[in-house]
């Protein structure tokens, strides 16, 4: 049995037992929080218990690494449709020693690609179109300097409503604990 049919087939189950009904709250956060951290599986279930969040509580957007790459692209649209559109007062960024992201070699990347059967033609295509890959699968550092470089894009977005506090985190991914990087009260 492929993994899609195991999904498909507990989540009949999952229906017909009605065991969704203790996850049932509206679209609106009740802790009127937003917040964007990484798409590591570590993190899935232990960052909403390290901060006693429970369903319904916030809006959670991820990415690899939590970062905002770009002030107009899909995480900065996602984060301003939760402060206008669905009642959130404050982001946090929240990211997480141990990250793949701090890891990725984009030129490496390139190489897997070029493994899996993307063409040359395609890179090629892809560089004289302007696109820098280096650059953009390039990964980083210092998790809190990435932090604070995404708080600072929120902060000073022009859309960005300027009364909305904007904080900063680091996770331990072993033990739930989190370190202040930017306090967006001050």
């Amino acid at each position: 049995m492929s993994l899609l049919s195991e999904i498909l087939t507990f989540n009949k189950e999952f229906v017909q037992e009605k065991q969704y009904e203790p996850y049932v709250t509206t679209k609106f956060p009740d802790k009127k929080l937003v917040i964007l951290t990484c798409m590591d599986t570590r993190l899935l279930e232990l960052l909403p218990k390290s901060m006693n969040m429970n369903n319904g509580d916030v809006k959670v957007v991820r990415n690899a690494g939590a970062v905002i790459m770009h002030p107009f692209g899909s995480i900065m649209r996602s984060l301003l449709v939760a402060v206008y559109e669905l009642q959130a007062d404050e982001v946090l960024i929240i990211g997480h020693h141990d990250c793949g992201m701090g890891a990725v070699n984009s030129h490496d990347m390139i190489e897997k690609m070029k493994a899996r059967g993307i063409t040359e033609d395609t890179f090629d295509t892809l560089q004289y179109s302007g696109i820098d890959l280096q650059e953009w699968l390039k990964g980083f550092d210092d998790v809190a300097e990435s932090v604070s470089h995404s708080v600072e894009m929120v902060r000073q977005h022009p859309l960005m409503d300027k009364n909305v506090p904007v904080h900063g985190l680091v996770i331990d991914p072993g033990t739930g604990q989190l370190d202040l990087v930017k306090d967006g009260y001050k």
